[in-house]
């Protein structure tokens, strides 16, 4: 019960961990234009700092323009603020009704560099659930050194485990080509 309850564990951070790198590579801006390039940058307004998706809606226009349409007019300036200050790199036009930004195609020298970035980030998380296992092995370990359990069964907990890390790296692999093919053919 208690290998099960720590291969269950692990299994969940692991998924987690795969979970955060594919909302990571969301925000990486390929030449395509995507709402979720914008929707969660911080905007000042109303005497506090909200998500660019609770005080406006969005558009795509052509594949290359993000038209953004605040609730109330009275924020664009602070809209616009916010996208300058973010890492996108992209400048938001203001026409006095909505926020337009354009996607620009990517050079090749920029797509080699988004290419080593999103293999880095791959990388991370990679670190990350063999972490996970590692940590699950320890407690293995220990459990067996205090004699919780066997040595037939720690063995079969670290082949599950094995198992387990395998699958989710391989997911985290999948995600890396998709992205490096999203962003070889934009």
């Amino acid at each position: 019960m208690v290998i099960k309850d720590l291969l269950t564990k692990a299994e969940e951070l692991m998924k987690k961990t795969v979970d955060k790198f594919k909302s990571e590579l969301v925000t990486i801006r390929t030449g395509r234009a995507s709402v979720s390039l914008v929707e969660n940058i911080e905007v000042e307004c109303y005497n506090s700092k909200m998500k660019l998706n609770q005080v406006a809606s969005f558009n795509i226009i052509d594949g290359r323009i993000i038209e953004i349409r605040p609730w109330d007019n009275s924020i664009l300036v602070n809209i616009e603020k916010a996208i300058q200050n973010s890492s996108l790199g992209l400048t938001p036009i203001n026409d006095g009704r909505v926020v337009k930004l354009t996607v620009p195609s990517l050079t090749d020298e920029r797509r080699q560099e988004l290419i080593r970035q999103v293999s880095k980030l791959a990388e991370t998380y990679r670190v990350s659930v063999r972490n996970e296992r590692r940590s699950v092995m320890e407690t293995l370990r220990e459990l067996k050194k205090d004699k919780k359990v066997s040595e037939d069964d720690e063995r079969h907990a670290e082949t599950q485990l094995q198992k387990l890390t395998d699958t989710y790296i391989k997911k985290i692999d999948e995600l890396l080509e998709l992205k490096i093919k999203e962003i070889s053919e934009s």
